[in-house]
């Protein structure tokens, strides 16, 4: 990945972060907004709730008092205290709850039984725990007679004649779909009621939960099968219990919902309010957040792809050109340079970059001129000092002998002919010798390309042994050890070229044990390379003798021109191949050539 790719990475990943962490921030902020507002909706209701069921409280309360204070039932409360015979007003109670407009109406004699029921005639002489003397209102669970229960606002009157027992009134009006209907709603809430049928004194425990008794005012609650575990949490705890509830698989169709338990004076929970306020509106909103950042994230990408291209052109660019810049130069091209921008402002850090490496490789290219001229000059020196040294050791026997043929020249015949026989032989030595010496500077200088061929490194190492083990052993008594690898060990070389450098190798081993000792050729593969290794136990090597061994000229010999072993180095460099030299702990020396190992799938 290149520096424009990465700007651009960077800055896309940078807009969509921000985009994106401001949008979470708005919905985080708009979800509690909305929770907030559903739960002061709530509250709202609940309080209108409590003031509608005061209201019907007093009402209830209001009849029962003007039904006790009646003359009617004060003559009925004196009646019965006489004559004992409540069959004559097993029907009063029905009249009196139609008049006063109550939905239950029991009258309970001074024996605690009933002596009429409005809602219930059949329970005419049953007993009647509730009627009590207390003056405040409650909730009551009222038994009919289809065995089911309904739910209502009760209050109890007691009614005396003089001191005669009290007769009681226990009144009331349901809590249903009317009353439900006369509540105020805001758009958006639904509420609903749940009632058991079953009475509460049939089980301790309430009873499963049915959807169908979770009513409205309009009837069924949409997906009342839904509200379960709040109702049930309100039920078992006594406590509000509030929650979100999917009533279909829509998010749109969610709502807040709140179920609030009411108890009886007991503390039992006769029955369950339901408030859900819709979500709908703030998952709108949701939505249309998501959707502005959505587009503004597109179009903070599509800024930041075009910030990048325009900061490609004035930054990336120009790294990318010193970048390659700086490959050139490391290959060796030095005279590389890079544009640099004309700027009539200002020049910023990526011009002086430019202009600093431009005046550094202009700075190399000249030192390297310079160094490129001074190794030549020294080159040369070298030569000519390193020729002028091995010419010199002929010519100083060429001088004598001729200054002796000169002297010769005033002897007798006899005497001059065997003096000039003896210079002769001593000239045709030397100049024997100058024509080695110019020879061997002339192969150095001209060494000829390899010609490769396909050969194998065990048939050099054998060809060499078989050369110099008999005048080895003949001479000195050098013992030669061959050890090789019996994998086979292929090379693309010239085997001539090798052979010469072997044979080098070897020449140079044998001198340094000029008492005798033991010569090592092993050859091995190692990988994807052939490793051959020419091993003696002479005199050894000095650490700075093995690092100048192959410098051209230097010599640890006396009579030697010191290219032997740059001969050898510049053929193995040739192959593609390295050479290096090791000192033994023991004396001696290791040579050790590494050559690149011939694939041998080819022919």
């Amino acid at each position: 990945m290149n520096l424009r790719q990465k700007l651009l990475l960077l800055l896309s990943l940078t807009v969509a972060a921000v985009v994106l962490a401001v949008a979470w921030t708005v919905l985080v902020r708009i979800r509690l907004v909305f929770e907030q507002r559903d739960q002061q909706e709530t509250a709202l209701f609940v309080s209108q709730f409590q003031r509608e069921f005061q209201h019907r409280s007093a009402e209830v309360a209001a009849a029962v008092d003007r039904m006790a204070a009646s003359e009617r039932v004060r003559g009925m409360a004196f009646a019965l205290a006489h004559s004992g015979d409540s069959s004559l007003y097993v029907n009063e109670a029905q009249a009196l709850a139609q008049e006063s407009q109550l939905d239950f109406l029991e009258i309970v004699g001074p024996d605690e039984k009933i002596v009429s029921s409005a809602q219930w005639p059949a329970r005419f002489g049953y007993p009647e725990p509730a009627a009590n003397g207390s003056t405040a209102t409650f909730l009551k669970r009222e038994e009919l007679p289809d065995g089911s229960t309904a739910l209502g606002i009760f209050a109890v009157r007691a009614v005396r004649s003089s001191t005669e027992p009290e007769l009681r009134l226990i009144a009331g009006k349901r809590l249903d779909q009317s009353f439900l209907a006369d509540l105020p709603v805001t758009p958006g809430m639904q509420i609903g009621l749940y009632s058991d049928s079953v009475p509460a004194a049939a089980s301790p425990a309430p009873a499963a939960f049915d959807p169908k008794l979770l009513i409205a005012p309009a009837g069924e609650v949409t997906g009342a099968d839904r509200y379960q575990s709040l109702i049930d949490s309100a039920r078992m705890s006594g406590q509000p219990a509030s929650g979100i509830l999917y009533l279909t698989g829509q998010r749109e169709d969610s709502v807040n919902a709140t179920a609030i338990p009411l108890k009886s004076d007991s503390g039992n929970v006769l029955a369950v309010l339901t408030v859900a306020i819709s979500r709908a509106n703030m998952i709108q909103a949701q939505q249309h957040i998501r959707a502005i950042a959505y587009g503004v994230a597109a179009g903070g990408i599509l800024l930041a792809i075009l910030a990048s291209l325009w900061i490609a052109a004035r930054v990336s660019r120009p790294i990318e050109q010193l970048a390659r810049a700086a490959e050139q130069v490391a290959a060796g091209n030095w005279e590389t340079t890079v544009p640099e921008r004309k700027r009539v402002r200002g020049r910023d850090e990526v011009d002086v970059l430019a202009s600093g490496f431009n005046h550094m490789t202009a700075q190399l290219t000249a030192q390297r001129d310079r160094l490129v001229q001074s190794e030549r000059v020294a080159a040369w020196r070298e030569l000519a000092r390193r020729l002028a040294h091995e010419l010199k050791n002929p010519l100083f026997p060429l001088q004598l002998t001729v200054e002796n043929l000169v002297r010769a020249r005033e002897l007798p015949a006899a005497q001059f002919d065997e003096v000039f026989r003896e210079s002769t032989q001593t000239l045709s030595m030397e100049i024997a010798n100058l024509k080695t010496i110019i020879a061997r500077f002339s192969d150095f200088s001209k060494m000829p390309k390899p010609l490769l061929e396909r050969i194998d490194a065990k048939d050099i190492v054998e060809r060499v042994r078989s050369l110099y083990e008999a005048a080895g052993q003949n001479e000195v008594k050098i013992c030669f050890n061959v050890e090789l690898s019996s994998e086979p060990m292929p090379l693309d070389a010239d085997p001539e070229l090798l052979h010469r450098a072997l044979s080098n190798l070897v020449l140079n081993a044998m001198d340094s044990m000029p008492e005798g000792g033991t010569l090592t050729l092993s050859a091995e593969p190692r990988g994807d390379q052939v490793e051959i290794r020419v091993a003696d136990t002479g005199a050894g090597l000095t650490p700075e003798e093995c690092e100048r061994l192959f410098t051209p000229y230097y010599t640890t010999k006396q009579h030697g021109t010191g290219l032997g072993l740059a001969i050898v180095q510049s053929v193995v460099a040739d192959h593609a191949g390295t050479i290096a030299v090791e000192g033994r702990p023991k004396g001696g020396a290791i040579f050790v050539i590494t050559l690149p190992r011939a694939s041998e799938a080819k022919s």
